[in-house]
């Protein structure tokens, strides 16, 4: 019997925390997904192995045994033994209660436990895990699907925070989407997934703001220009300057050159997971050159260039 690295599989260190092995587990779930992977046979082969060397890992009882396991395995290496002649009959798993236990969090069941694509677990998993058939089991107690659903929102959306009202599978549900989202970022509801024997997945609502016809967005910075009149710009004054809470004027010292940019501290997005600290607010000057002068304009203005040139 062959036997499984779960550790290489994930690409964690054997002292990888739980909340480390489940990052990990959840964004290779998401890349080698069925679903994104249509067709893909390795793709596939590589999402059934991150499952179970999830359901061992994920699971402190299940990783406690296997680590046993692997030191025995090693050893068992490191003295030239012939891994054939490994005892595997005091690593066997019972009937105990719980035995061959799966816990899905993401992914096709039906592909998962063979219906689909065949294989299930493999035979390394079943005869130290448990030797129920993960098929059946998984038709009983496994978990929904999880899914992920799109949803655009506003700049102004994304800095107060905001609500969607979505229509899935018939079900009205109302999701609350923080302050300080980006795009790329997933609001998580529990258990609104697609349902499962057991109990549902999750739903991941995929965030995307949209672009603003006044601000860029570089984390929780945002950018925009303001226009300086030549007259503020040579000899100083006051700007209104947009921001997403209102106005905000701006100081412009004497003799500004067009190009220059300044922060307004905390003028920014808030911070996801914690609003009430904020990024700043880059504010880029633009000077506007006076049209249509009059003859005592132009007049005024040469004279100004004739002081310049002495």
């Amino acid at each position: 019997m062959e036997y499984k690295d779960y550790y290489k599989i994930l690409g964690v260190d054997k002292d990888a925390s739980q909340a480390e092995i489940k990052k990990t587990y959840r964004r290779l779930a998401r890349q080698y997904h069925p679903d994104v992977n249509p067709g893909n046979k390795s793709a596939e082969g590589r999402f059934k192995e991150i499952n179970e060397a999830h359901e061992v890992l994920g699971d402190p009882d299940k990783r406690k045994k296997y680590d046993e396991l692997g030191t025995n395995w090693q050893q068992w290496q490191r003295t030239g033994g012939d891994p054939r002649g490994f005892d595997w009959s005091r690593w066997a798993a019972g009937q105990q209660p719980g035995a061959g236990r799966v816990h899905v969090e993401y992914g096709n069941l039906e592909d998962l436990f063979g219906g689909g694509g065949g294989g299930g677990f493999s035979d390394f998993f079943r005869n130290v895990f448990g030797g129920a058939d993960p098929a059946a089991y998984g038709q009983q107690q496994g978990r929904g699907r999880d899914v992920e659903h799109p949803i655009d929102i506003t700049l102004e959306e994304a800095f107060t925070g905001t609500k969607r009202v979505l229509q899935l599978d018939g079900k009205r549900l109302e999701a609350s989407i923080p302050a300080g989202v980006d795009t790329g970022s997933q609001v998580r509801l529990a258990g609104k997934g697609t349902a499962g024997a057991g109990f549902s997945g999750d739903l991941y609502l995929r965030i995307s703001v949209l672009p603003h016809h006044i601000f860029e967005r570089k984390g929780d910075d945002l950018y925009c220009q303001v226009t300086v009149d030549l007259y503020t710009a040579v000899l100083g004054g006051e700007v209104p300057v947009q921001t997403l809470k209102g106005q905000a004027m701006l100081r412009i010292p004497p003799e500004t050159q067009s190009g220059r940019r300044f922060r307004l501290r905390g003028m920014g997005m808030p911070v996801l997971k914690s609003p009430r600290n904020k990024g700043d607010l880059y504010a880029e000057v633009r000077i506007v050159v006076p049209q249509s002068l009059t003859g005592k304009e132009k007049e005024l203005f040469s004279q100004l260039a004739a002081l310049r040139n002495h």
